[in-house]
């Protein structure tokens, strides 16, 4: 069968020789796959990539039945299932208890794909779609794959993967002039304007899958229907296994600005509104408690500004820890009442970092998600203590932003040897938890975003010394070798310019001063 192959990619002229020790598991037709009787439905997801991805590479759709993949979800095995799987020495032992862990291999001449839990498997899945040639921004840059006439991988080939931070996504942010626009001009045209939904949503998902990220704090700005208020969204969410969050304005899930109603429930004060205040988080704890939630803890303004009602730094001292104490006992009644089973978070971001330095007490198992300012540089780390801390740290880092003193929105233009130093900082401080990356639109972050995701899964996976190397290869995945040389001279010289002065801020102004 090798040579009939052989002889056809010497009739058709190809460079590339299949040698006595590469599997192949494409050489024409259609690719298929086979997987146990119940998976999840992120796995459903990404059969349903992998299947357009193999379109796209081949011609033709993939398509279950007896072929040279098989694929398995080890926390949906039977007991059948499982004993053939056993037989093929896998060492499941590495991580059967890794979260979104996966290994690919070659066992009897096939392709063998196995995955911790469904997010693990669905990695999996997509990175034999990465083997092919398919890139994560196949769909959100417009990157076709070169067409290929048959696919292989080398017998000895064998991969084992989980990622080094336990939750990596994106909060969609300053959605208003970009990413909205897109959204009713060619996702949801027919929706009335400010509603970002599950279509939407959807295409978003998918590339958080190709980049294997896991969490989301959905889009909030004025103008934008609150997440939980779109029919869909949540369901989508669930469809993809996609672990929900919000920002450092919007606690335990809810989106203020959208969803606060000052004429139904007075002023969003803690100090004179409380009654109000406590059943508007109470009501989303309860309409999440089943779900893959990350509750936010503390409060600041409905957007974006300080805690309304207190004065100096002693009052809003004793506020915010009365509030702190009231969520985690509305968590308790709602969700968990083992508390340390709940992913919680706390944001010391801007005024609030002041608060919690001022003598705030959040409790051990709670996670500290530490920011930058606003422009790629972290304004504080965990110290010795700190990094002990049973609930983790976490970083929220902007590679886009709107406010003062100036904004940069146009294009991502911060320099990828700032986000690896930033990050690797981070992580080196034990900030290993979470990750999220403030996007105002995913396109146009692309080359950052990807480098941002790529260390979040595997923080070895760039050095300072290959950080080059890791930008031409990307430009390469997007473009072809041809292209890849001068295209990373071009984006090296454009990020050296942007270190100088970003170009939004050729105007030597500002904004907001009011």
């Amino acid at each position: 069968m090798k040579i009939r192959y052989l002889l056809l990619h010497a009739i058709l002229g190809l460079s590339t020789t299949v040698s006595a020790k590469d599997v192949v598991w494409y050489a024409g037709g259609h690719v298929t796959y086979s997987t146990q009787k119940n998976y999840g439905t992120v796995v459903a997801k990404a059969l349903d990539m992998f299947s357009a991805d193999m379109k796209a590479v081949t011609g033709k759709s993939a398509r279950k039945g007896e072929g040279k993949i098989e694929i398995y979800q080890l926390d949906m095995l039977n007991n059948k299932e499982f004993k053939r799987l056993s037989g093929y020495k896998i060492p499941l032992e590495k991580f059967i208890a890794k979260p979104d862990a996966f290994w690919m291999g070659i066992r009897n001449g096939k392709v063998v794909i196995v995955g911790s839990n469904g997010r693990g498997t669905a990695y999996g899945i997509l990175e034999l779609s990465r083997k092919a040639g398919v890139s994560p921004w196949i769909d959100w840059g417009d990157v076709t794959p070169q067409r290929k006439h048959y696919l292989v991988l080398n017998e000895q080939f064998e991969t084992l993967q989980h990622p080094s931070v336990e939750y990596r996504g994106v909060f969609i942010n300053d959605e208003d002039w970009s990413t909205r626009v897109w959204d009713k001009q060619l996702v949801d045209a027919h929706s009335k304007s400010g509603i970002i939904g599950p279509r939407y949503y959807h295409r978003l998902f998918e590339l958080l899958l190709r980049l294997r990220a896991n969490t989301l704090w959905p889009a909030m700005h004025e103008g934008t229907d609150g997440f939980f208020q779109v029919k869909g969204n949540k369901e989508v969410a669930d469809s993809f296994d996609i672990v929900l969050g919000s920002s450092h304005c919007e606690p335990i899930l809810r989106n203020n600005v959208a969803e606060w109603n000052s004429k139904q429930r007075g002023p969003y004060n803690w100090i004179t509104n409380r009654k109000q205040v406590e059943n508007y988080w109470r009501e989303r704890a309860q309409e999440t408690a089943h779900m893959d939630g990350l509750y936010t803890l503390g409060m600041r303004g409905i957007h974006d500004g300080s805690m309304e009602g207190v004065g100096g730094n002693v009052d809003r001292v004793k506020a915010l820890q009365s509030v702190i104490d009231e969520q985690r006992n509305i968590l308790h009644q709602t969700v968990n009442r083992d508390l340390k089973k709940v992913p919680q978070v706390f944001i010391p971001y801007k005024e609030v970092l002041q608060i919690y330095e001022s003598g705030l007490k959040v409790p051990d198992d709670v996670m500290l998600m530490w920011c930058d300012d606003n422009y790629g540089y972290m304004t504080r780390l965990p110290d010795a203590a700190e990094q002990k801390r049973a609930g983790g740290s976490g970083v929220y880092y902007h590679l886009s932003y709107w406010g003062r003193p100036h904004d940069y929105l146009w294009l991502t233009t911060t320099q990828p040897g700032l986000v690896y130093s930033e990050m690797r900082e981070a992580w080196d401080h034990n900030a290993q938890r979470l990750w999220i990356a403030n996007v105002h639109d995913p396109k146009v972050a692309a080359y950052d975003l990807s480098l941002f995701m790529d260390m979040a899964w595997n923080i070895n996976s760039v050095t300072a010394s290959s950080l080059q190397q890791h930008l031409r290869d990307w430009l390469t995945q997007q473009f072809g070798e041809e292209a890849a040389a001068p295209l990373t001279e071009a984006m090296t010289e454009f990020y050296h310019l942007c270190g100088i002065r970003r170009p939004e801020f050729m105007g030597w102004n500002q904004v907001e001063l009011d």
